[in-house]
């Protein structure tokens, strides 16, 4: 700013606090403008290639169908059942791959912890999700954090989960989907896309029940005394946390103490 715009902004009268202001917000960049770490969504980049692959390789009617079932799942409530910031994590006790049960209320006991939902072994985006967590368990250990990851599938199918991507966090069954009905995140498989299931894959086998539920792909931070502080809750599968954004809110959560 040269002086003549100096001497105009005294004579208008913004004064010399005005001007200092100005003076700082043009030379140094704002906190928002700089670069921050995990910017690049490597998991939501990874899930979009994958969406434009099967665009191009799967058949056009099961594409079709697998669309229609996501507006049926978004139409059908779940997103708003589900729940929110600020609400009350429901305790569970689930067992991991080895079949020892897991409290969600011991594990706070240790600090904060990270609750993700899956599908199953079966779904490819949900695969790129739990590997995504994979990367930044040591930042989330690092902020003294817990990482669990819940499907409906049988212990025996989290064990081949948990050893196909050598996954170091606790990975849960939920078989009947109770925990996840306790969250509001399960759902009813829509018709046309169980129709289309068959002979592609069994779900009564995965899950070991013939519900025909499934979990949305849905995240949590829970903070010490259980209560919810981040939520990502999306009808659409091929949509997950970013876990760059998880690490972020447990980071808020020490700041916040």
């Amino acid at each position: 700013m040269d002086n003549r715009a100096s001497r105009e902004m005294f004579r208008r009268g913004i004064g010399l606090a005005a001007l200092l202001v100005m003076l700082t917000t043009t030379i140094m960049p704002s906190a928002a403008q700089e670069p921050t770490k995990g910017t690049e969504e490597p998991v939501r980049k990874e899930l979009e290639a994958y969406q434009k692959e099967m665009a191009t390789k799967a058949p056009a009617e099961r594409l079709k169908v697998y669309e229609e079932g996501i507006e049926l799942v978004k139409k059908s409530g779940v997103v708003e059942r589900a729940l929110k910031v600020g609400d009350k994590a429901p305790d569970f006790a689930l067992p991991d791959a080895s079949g020892k049960t897991v409290k969600l209320s011991a594990l706070l006991q240790d600090g904060p912890v990270v609750v993700t939902w899956y599908r199953g072994a079966w779904c490819p985006y949900c695969n790129i999700a739990l590997r995504g967590f994979q990367r930044v368990l040591p930042e989330i250990k690092a902020e003294g954090a817990s990482l669990v990851a819940i499907s409906p599938q049988t212990p025996d199918k989290s064990a081949a989960t948990v050893e196909k991507d050598a996954l170091g966090f606790e990975v849960l069954s939920d078989r009947g989907n109770h925990a996840a009905h306790a969250f509001g995140v399960a759902y009813k498989v829509p018709d046309v896309v169980v129709q289309q299931f068959k002979g592609r894959l069994d779900l009564n086998t995965y899950n070991g029940d013939s519900t025909n539920e499934l979990p949305l792909g849905a995240t949590y931070v829970i903070d010490r005394q259980g209560v919810i502080r981040y939520a990502f809750v999306d009808g659409d599968y091929r949509k997950r946390a970013e876990p760059s954004a998880v690490v972020a809110a447990l980071r808020g959560l020490k700041k916040a103490r």
